[in-house]
């Protein structure tokens, strides 16, 4: 039987590149959602489950804030609006390298009912001077219920923030089984890892304008199939994708390869394809093809 008796869902927002996905990382002991210096890494919205004690948190990784330009940042807000409106706590995360959040948001935010948590991100790359007056600026703007300093990447005081979400999680049964850490399958993961190493290569529109589907995982006797569709804009991206004699993709395909393998603990003989679909960011079919929800 469970001795879980606390259970809360617990949502992460704020700008890109605020050190969402690198906290949800470092409270879950290992790498779940991708991380990049490049501007909304994360699309989709990442559940991270993590047990401690009697408590269950379910944590939600957002896409950064922004003024949606089209339909896929439409719909990735769609994603934040729904953990905030789904969260039993809130942590506001501020980057502290750039804090800043649009009153809009900061309006929406104040609406919500559930306890607030202001989490300072980044401290070390601050001084107590730059902290205090971040803090006091907003501390006057949002209702929050809690203030914190962190810095995610060292893992400078996630376990403070920890102590802080379980006194405010509900009484509740767990949500999920305690050995689950998260709602998405390995083919979600898998073409989020060949993002990543998109993300990280290729520089200007190229990142923003691709999308990964895995097509193929198929369980082998002594290794898994996968078959992964790299989908682009223009036939001008696709040709940089490839690269010189196929060089490009290639070496995409090896570093994917082997994060996919320390994932699933398995050697992987991946194969990868790229194809165009033009204007798919604003196209309503191609975007829930591929995972979003529109409205």
């Amino acid at each position: 039987m469970s001795d879980i008796k606390k259970a809360g869902f617990i949502s992460i927002i704020g700008k890109p590149n605020a050190g969402k996905s690198t906290l949800l990382n470092a409270i879950l002991g290992q790498k779940l959602a991708i991380t990049n210096s490049k501007a909304q890494t994360t699309r989709h919205r990442i559940i991270g489950i993590h047990n401690q004690d009697d408590c269950q948190m379910v944590f939600s990784d957002t896409p950064g804030i922004i003024n949606p330009a089209y339909k896929l940042q439409e719909a990735m807000m769609v994603a934040v609006k729904e953990s905030i409106n789904d969260a039993d706590v809130l942590v506001v995360l501020i980057d502290m390298t750039s804090p800043k959040l649009h009153d809009d948001v900061i309006e929406q935010i104040n609406k919500t009912d559930c306890p607030k948590i202001l989490a300072l991100n980044k401290i070390d790359e601050s001084d107590q001077d730059m902290v205090k007056e971040v803090m006091d600026e907003f501390q006057a703007k949002i209702k929050s219920d809690e203030t914190i300093i962190l810095s995610a990447l060292r893992g400078f005081n996630v376990q403070g923030l920890l102590g802080m979400l379980y006194d405010y999680c509900p009484v509740h049964p767990p949500y999920y089984p305690e050995d689950q850490l998260t709602d998405r399958n390995e083919r979600f993961f898998c073409a989020e890892m060949i993002r990543e190493k998109l993300l990280t290569h290729y520089q200007q529109e190229i990142p923003y304008s691709i999308e990964v589907v895995v097509d193929e995982f198929k369980q082998k006797k002594t290794l898994i199939k996968i078959s992964a569709i790299i989908y682009c804009e223009r036939d001008s991206q696709k040709v940089i994708i490839i690269g010189k004699r196929g060089l490009g993709l290639k070496r995409i395909g090896t570093e994917a390869r082997r994060d996919m393998e320390k994932f699933l603990d398995q050697k992987v003989f991946l194969e990868l394809f790229v194809k165009v679909r033009e204007k798919w960011r604003d196209n309503d079919t191609q975007l829930r093809r591929f995972g979003y929800k529109n409205n």
